[in-house]
């Protein structure tokens, strides 16, 4: 990348690092959204790309991944350094956390305080048959690789999408089915991509962001992140910051518009991403207001008194609407607006009543078979805690 990329992401660490010296919150954000529009809007950002010289394939993508990335790290570090009583981090501090080259270009983001606690580890003990499960791991991220690449070199998955003509003359279940795959597509690459940057820093005895939930598994909006360091940056420092315990709908509202907006900065502003943000905010603030609803009598006593076997069942149907609003939601931001709405035109409208319920139907059986997997976790991670207060 040049030693002008590399001044030019030191240059953000430094002006990051002069604010956080202050302390005060609202400054480190305000300077942080500031640098991160500065490589996000025009005409900033074509300035700053113009210093890096040279021209190969992942130029553009190294390029805003490792200033994007960095800018978050460091206001990470701001943030964090206001909540530090005695003292400040130093700026060494800040050069060890951006540069680890393992998260430098692709993350996934620690927030500093779990970098910087894992790092002054001194007691570094690798757990019994830890090594040959990283072995195993890489050996299957590999496998994986090889697979991927050869199923997507036969599966013109992404390509169909772009040829409208084509894509009108499929059927409903085809277009279901595409759109589902285009998903997964989006979060094999990232757990792949994920999998293989945690392997290596798990050499180095950390213990960084996992793996995105499988897209099969989601069914309600707050788990639905492809990348779980920015998540649980956005958690921390906006989601969770502003909207406390999440039980109030107005605090809701207002951290969930405030998470997305910040988020819409990240990803660049544009119209798709505005769409793209705009119906995942609502999403996630539907599911509060329907929850809300349903803990109220009526609602409230008529569930008590159906049974837990028929609520789950009801839950399930809402929970497989759910899942496809998901997918429409987000395949927008995967491929087109205009793909997005002819899905959506043909499994809601044209479609209904057959195609319509039948997916929804096949959509309620594979949630059910999610959630009873997840009972059965929690039952078997409750009678392990229970054997462990017992012993």
């Amino acid at each position: 990348m040049g030693w002008t990329f590399m001044g030019l992401v030191l240059s953000h660490c430094i002006i990051l690092y002069s604010v956080a010296m202050v302390k005060r919150k609202w400054m480190c954000f305000a300077a942080g959204l500031a640098s991160l529009a500065s490589i996000k809007l025009e005409p900033y950002n074509s300035w700053q790309e113009s210093l890096v010289t040279g021209s190969f394939d992942l130029q553009d993508i190294l390029f805003y991944g490792g200033c994007g990335f960095s800018i978050m790290r460091c206001m990470s570090f701001a943030l964090e350094n206001c909540e530090k009583k005695d003292g400040n981090y130093t700026f060494c501090d800040l050069l060890k956390y951006n540069f680890y080259l393992p998260f430098f270009f692709f993350g996934p983001i620690m927030t500093f305080d779990r970098y910087h606690a894992q790092v002054n580890n001194t007691k570094l003990i690798r757990k019994e048959r830890e090594m040959w499960n990283i072995t195993t791991k890489a050996l299957l991220h590999l496998g994986v690789i090889l697979v991927v690449d050869v199923f997507f070199h036969y599966l013109y998955i992404l390509t169909i999408p772009s040829d409208m003509k084509l894509v009108t003359k499929l059927s409903d279940w085809c277009l279901a089915g595409l759109a589902y795959s285009n998903l997964v597509y989006d979060w094999v690459k990232a757990a792949v991509m994920f999998g293989v940057i945690n392997t290596v820093a798990t050499l180095d005895h950390l213990d960084p962001p996992q793996p995105p939930k499988c897209i099969t598994m989601l069914y309600v909006f707050a788990e639905t992140h492809f990348d779980r360091g920015i998540n649980d940056w956005l958690c921390k420092y906006v989601y969770d910051y502003i909207g406390g315990d999440h039980d109030k709908i107005p605090k809701e509202l207002l951290a969930t518009i405030c998470t997305f907006a910040v988020t819409t900065l990240w990803l660049g502003p544009c119209e798709v991403v505005y769409i793209w943000s705009f119906f995942n905010c609502f999403g996630l603030n539907f599911e509060l207001w329907v929850a809300k609803l349903f803990s109220i009598p009526p609602f409230s006593t008529i569930e008590g008194a159906m049974g837990e076997a028929m609520s789950r069942r009801i839950r399930g149907v809402f929970n497989a609407a759910n899942f496809w609003a998901i997918v429409l939601y987000n395949v927008l931001s995967l491929n087109s607006l205009g793909f997005a709405k002819l899905v959506g035109r043909r499994l809601i409208f044209k479609g209904f009543p057959l195609s319509s319920l039948s997916v929804l139907l096949v959509t309620y059986c594979g949630v059910q078979l999610v959630k009873e997997r997840e009972r059965q976790k929690a039952l078997q991670e409750d009678a392990e805690l229970v054997k462990e207060k017992a012993e």
